[in-house]
């Protein structure tokens, strides 16, 4: 029997999800949460073999809970949904190492099929996206930059920023200095537009 965890934060569709995947002899739905901080506990507490996980999740983005479950539950492997084909997040799922990458248009049988290969150890990324992320450019923000403008995204300021990511403020105002330079953006907002759109951030 296949252990899954559902991270989705629209109740109706965590609901079908684990209605639909409750439905196959060999899965069963042993957690469900609605928040990205939440996943890491959940999982530890409940031992799924695989995670579900809806790219855009509050408190804590899909893609970053899929790389702290790595770190803290080794055993549970990520599977990660999104409702835009964006090949930048192609880029940084596979970095956050999750095991496979769906849309969520896709069909529930490919969504079942990839639950059971990934519990079995493979990879699975939906091969449009994979072809989008091939033909698509690499974002040119270095690490540090994505993440001051990660969270400029979020409305948090300079100083807070600087706060959470250890850094001086003037720094963080290079960083974001770079980062709008790098993407011929008008200004911070502009920039935090075409780094989202290009799913960098």
């Amino acid at each position: 029997m296949i252990r899954v965890m559902i991270a989705e934060d629209v109740r109706i569709l965590r609901e079908t999800l684990s209605a639909v995947l409750g439905l196959e002899d060999d899965l069963v739905v042993v957690a469900a949460v609605e928040r990205g901080d939440d996943v890491v506990a959940a999982a530890a507490a409940a031992g799924p073999d695989v995670a579900v996980i809806d790219i855009d999740l509050p408190g804590l983005d899909g893609l970053s809970a899929a790389r702290d479950l790595r770190e803290r539950v080794p055993g549970c492997r990520a599977l990660v949904l999104t409702g835009m084909a964006r090949p930048g997040y192609l880029r940084r799922a596979l970095a956050a190492g999750v095991s496979g990458f769906l849309l969520k248009h896709s069909p529930p049988e490919d969504l079942v099929k990839a639950i059971r290969a990934v519990a079995a150890g493979e990879q699975v990324v939906d091969q449009q996206l994979a072809l989008a992320a091939l033909q698509a450019a690499r974002s040119p923000l270095a690490a540090r930059e994505a993440d001051v403008l990660r969270l400029a995204a979020t409305g948090a300021e300079p100083d807070e920023i600087a706060e959470r990511l250890s850094l001086t403020r003037g720094t963080v105002r290079n960083y974001l200095s770079s980062a709008v330079l790098k993407l011929n953006a008008r200004n911070r907002v502009d920039a935090i537009r075409i780094a989202t759109d290009e799913g960098w951030l």
